[in-house]
């Protein structure tokens, strides 16, 4: 038995990620994630406005996960000595947004 996920017919899937906030903080640094996503998960990435657009085909579809595509990104931030003021959440099914960190005050 053969079960397909309802995407019929389509030979590629897309997963975005929303740089807006990163491209506001410093726009090399949405130069560099681009070319360490492209070297990490082997697609080519175009940058799309705000958004980082990958295009998997079905064979890459290993790749699409959701969990490796986030730890790549939260690599990309600590790498980049970025972890302290963004994150990464979910923007949906197949996007992730790289969103500012809330600066916490310290209480003396």
């Amino acid at each position: 038995m053969h079960y397909t996920s309802g995407n019929e017919g389509l030979t590629l899937s897309e997963c975005r990620v929303d740089v807006s906030k990163l491209r506001g903080h410093d726009p090399e640094k949405v130069d560099e994630l681009r070319k360490f996503l492209e070297a990490k998960v082997g697609v080519t990435i175009n940058t799309s406005g705000n958004e980082l657009v990958m295009k998997f085909e079905k064979e890459e579809a290993s790749l699409m996960r959701r969990r490796f595509l986030r730890d790549a990104l939260r690599k990309f931030l600590h790498r980049a000595n970025l972890k302290e003021d963004f994150r990464i959440i979910s923007g949906g099914e197949k996007a992730f947004i790289i969103k500012d960190r809330k600066k916490r005050e310290i209480e003396e």
